[in-house]
């Protein structure tokens, strides 16, 4: 049976959910250990490249790339003003504002690939991505600002792929949380500000790459809380969670990876990572669609069926 979204803090504990540290090898899941010391690794990475509150504004871009047409994206000074005092009374993978399924009624299964960059966290997938392709099977994949650096020539390929939809992995990859709330010994944004940072700094270099603006965002390790989704909300861009937690974060095998997928209930959202290959994602997805498949199952990008 699939782990739901709460037994996977249980299943998962010690491990980066969003798959950054490095392979396990083979797909195995990593020993606690090993994944803490990567956690620990990329924490005070984001400690280094993201000053305390407030630091130094992002760059403004004057035609407001993520924007909805006639509505003004709001400036980072705007949302400090806006929820600076503002409490938030939630916090983890299931919030308000926060989408971990498909509409009521959907029969269809979205598949999200996540890529959060940076040490240990830039590998490609070419095996998974031509899977996809092979097949036709189309997917969203969450992209993080470094990730992109890494990988400009992959990225383009992906971005002109009707395929695939892209959508924002954040800036540094971080928990998404106004009062610098971890997760996974990933050290969370530290206020409003950076929040605003996360979300629009990787937001404005998505629409400069591809001409439009993004429509889906997920913070690293995929927790939020309740204000920094009203936060995303009001950028422009929807809040995007999991119903079912298909690698482990990169970590399970092969087999457990196909099991996971093979589970998901009609109208899930399936995470899953791009971005360690040789490890369990594409032989447990390999394996896992076409049974799906040959038993009438359809599969949808977020904004096939998320308006």
């Amino acid at each position: 049976m699939a782990l739901s979204r709460r037994a996977l803090l249980a299943a998962v504990a010690g491990s980066t959910l969003a798959g950054c540290g490095p392979s396990a090898g083979g797909g195995a899941a990593a020993p606690a250990a090993s994944a803490s010391v990567s956690e620990a690794a990329e924490a005070s990475a984001i400690s280094a490249a993201t000053p305390s509150e407030p630091p130094t504004p992002a760059p403004t871009t004057p035609t407001n790339p993520t924007a909805a047409p006639g509505r003004p994206e709001p400036t980072r000074t705007e949302l400090v003003a806006r929820y600076g005092g503002t409490e938030p009374k939630q916090w983890g993978m299931e919030v308000a504002g926060v989408i971990t399924e498909l509409p009521a009624g959907e029969s269809a299964t979205a598949l999200t690939f996540d890529a959060c960059g940076g040490p240990g966290g830039n590998g490609y997938d070419a095996d998974l991505i031509d899977f996809l392709r092979k097949r036709s099977v189309p997917a969203t994949l969450f992209l993080n600002a470094r990730w992109i650096d890494a990988n400009p020539d992959v990225f383009e390929q992906l971005a002109a792929d009707p395929l695939f939809e892209i959508g924002n992995h954040g800036t540094v990859h971080r928990p998404l949380s106004v009062t610098g709330r971890s997760a996974y010994g990933i050290a969370g944004t530290g206020g409003v500000g950076e929040v605003y940072d996360e979300v629009a700094g990787n937001a404005h270099k998505l629409a400069g790459l591809l001409g439009r603006p993004v429509r889906f965002f997920r913070s690293g390790t995929a927790h939020y809380d309740d204000v920094a989704a009203r936060v995303v909300a009001d950028l422009g861009e929807r809040a995007a969670g999991f119903t079912v937690n298909g690698d482990g974060g990169a970590t399970l095998s092969a087999a457990e990876v196909r099991q996971e997928i093979a589970a998901a209930p009609p109208g899930a959202i399936v995470i899953c990572h791009m971005n360690h290959p040789g490890g369990g994602t594409a032989p447990g997805v390999v394996a896992a669609v076409p049974g799906l498949l040959a038993a009438g199952r359809r599969f949808v990008r977020l904004s096939d069926v998320l308006r």
